[in-house]
Order: structure tokens, then sequence, then C-alpha cells
């Protein structure tokens, strides 16, 4: 028998997923993923790493899954469905499933640590009112609300298991597909900007991310807990952009303002032919609203006061570090 802290990982062959799972095999960890038969294991290939075949939306077969393990770090979600009742199987239904197999099947476990969203809270009032952990709730988006649906179900847990919430704000670095579109954009020396004013947001890179999740699950004082794990500053869009065209070699770059009107047609006409796709649109009305909010703002206080978090990786590092994968995988 193996005296090895044993970890199970949902949304695994994702990218933030991806990156938990290698930060727990450093520490020396064993690691369980949860795969489906469709998914693509690029992050995890020749990684030792126990593969087990289980759906969120069948609690029976999540139960080898999370069997006897110390922790469960629950990634895994969903970022875009055709409508709001999918959003919650994906995001609520699937959690209550994981949640009740570990009150069945995890006797001994250390910490549930759930992975929800800044969304769930919903934007800050301005650049300088941030949401907290005890901000009210005010999600925008039918993801933000299931997120939300999710992590009250969660809390309906909090007596029968050691849980955690961690609330990421926008997350970037290597095997991100979502800030990709951002530096592609950049390469053709574009840098475009929603609206005319100043807008600002917390924004994390995934080392970052993976080491405040971790500091969360494995601390004393986090059970019954929420926190977000974010950059301890705020940025605009006119310091972000500059920063990926310098990563990126740019020195001539188009600035280009989208007016809201614009961003929120093109968002409804996308979101229209989305629905006669196989695949949900990324892009649609509601994430139109997303994007011209005027701040998406997060304090950090509480996990840098009580987990002894702290941002570690600037924004330029970080984006010169994300540019360089980005090139050398073939991806620019």
């Amino acid at each position: 028998m193996s005296n090895k802290i044993k970890c199970l990982v949902t949304g695994a062959t994702g990218f933030i997923g991806s990156h938990l799972a290698d930060s727990l095999l450093a520490k020396g960890y064993e690691v369980r993923c949860t795969v489906r038969k469709t998914s693509n294991l690029r992050w995890l290939k020749d990684k030792p790493v126990v593969l087990v075949e289980a759906s969120l939306s069948n609690k029976d077969s999540l139960a080898e899954a999370v069997k006897d393990v110390d922790y469960i770090y629950h990634v895994a979600g969903l970022t875009a469905a055709k409508n709001y009742d999918d959003f919650l199987k994906g995001n609520r239904d699937g959690t209550v499933n994981l949640l009740n197999a570990a009150v069945d099947n995890s006797p001994n476990l250390k910490r549930f640590l759930h992975v929800s969203s800044q969304t769930a809270s919903g934007p800050s009032p301005s650049k300088d009112s941030p949401v907290d952990e005890y901000s009210p709730c005010h999600p925008i988006t039918s993801y933000g609300r299931s997120k939300r649906a999710a992590e009250i179900e969660v809390e309906k847990f909090f007596d029968k298991l050691p849980i955690t919430i961690v609330r990421p704000p926008a997350v970037y670095g290597p095997r991100d597909t979502a800030t990709f579109d951002i530096f592609k954009a950049m390469k053709t020396g574009i840098a475009s900007y929603i609206g005319f004013g100043k807008k600002y947001v917390s924004i994390v890179h995934s080392d970052d991310l993976v080491r405040g999740i971790i500091l969360a699950a494995e601390s004393e004082k986090s059970i019954r807990e929420k926190y977000f794990i974010a950059s301890e500053k705020f940025y605009s869009w006119a310091e972000i952009n500059p920063i990926i065209a310098n990563a990126m070699g740019k020195k001539k770059v188009l600035h280009l303002h989208l007016p809201h009107f614009l961003v929120l047609t093109v968002a409804a006409v996308s979101g229209f032919f989305g629905k006669f796709s196989a695949k949900p649109p990324v892009f649609n009305y509601e994430k139109g609203i997303d994007f011209i909010q005027e701040a998406w703002t997060c304090s950090v206080d509480k996990a840098v006061k009580e987990l002894g978090y702290s941002q570690e990786v600037s924004l330029e590092e970080g984006m010169n570090q994300t540019a360089k994968w980005y090139k050398d995988n073939g991806w620019l």
C-alpha cells in the first residue's frame, strides 16, 4: 500500500486542471484524474497519473474515482452551453454528484476543494470597489448563475465534508485557449479594446492560481471558507495590451476601440448562429454583456492574510512566458 497523499483532480484534461495535476505530481502526491472516452489526453500524456473513466453526470461512475482519496480538487465545469439548463447540469448537478460520491466513498477526506469563478459573484461596482468574499452575489450571465448555484449546493455539504471554495477571475498562461485569441490578434498587430473608457480586471497566471488552490486546500484555517485567488494589482487593458505587444515583439500596433453596441450586436449574431451548430458558441450576447462591464476586480486580502498567498508572477513575466509557450508549441 502506498503511503503517498492521494489526490483526485476533475477537469485535469483542461487548462487549469492540467497545471494543478502537474503541481501535485511535483509535490510527490499520487494523482488520479477523471477522464471520459472523448477526452483529449494531450496534457496528461506520459505523466504518472492514474486515469479513471468517470462522468460527473453519473454518480455511480464517480465512486471508484473518489474512493479513499485524501483530497478532491473539483476543477471540471462547463464554460459554454446552449442554455441555462445545460449550464446547471454541467456545473451544479455534476458537482452534487461528486459531493455525494465523496460522502459515500471518501471516509478519510482531508479536503474537497471546489473551484468556482468570480462570475458567481459578478462584476465589481468599480475598479476601486473590488468584490470580496463577503460581497452580495449578483452574477450577470447563465454561466455565472450556474457557478453560484453550484456554490450554494456545495455549502449544503459543509456539515458533511471538509470543504473550501476558490473563486478565480480571468486566468491566463500556457495551454490557455481563451486568452490565446488576444495573442493571435496581436500577432497581426491589432490590440482591441471594448468601449472607449478604461476597463479594469483582476487577472491571474495559472502558476499563481494553482499555488493558491493548493494553499487553500491544505490550510487548516480554510474549511468552510471562500477565497479569491487573483492578482494583487488591478490592470486596465491599456496596461495589458502593450505588455502583450512587447511579449510578441510587436513595435507597431493598431489600437482598435469597439463601441459597446457593436460588441453586443456581434455577440447576439454569434449567439444566434451558434444555436444551429453542434457546439455551443463561446461568444454570445451574455458574453458581450460580460465584456462591457467597467470592472471585474476582486480583493485577495483574505487569501493573503489567512493562506499566506501572494502574486509571484508579474504580468510582464507571465505574458512573456505565455507568448513563448504559444510560439514554442506552434500555436503562433
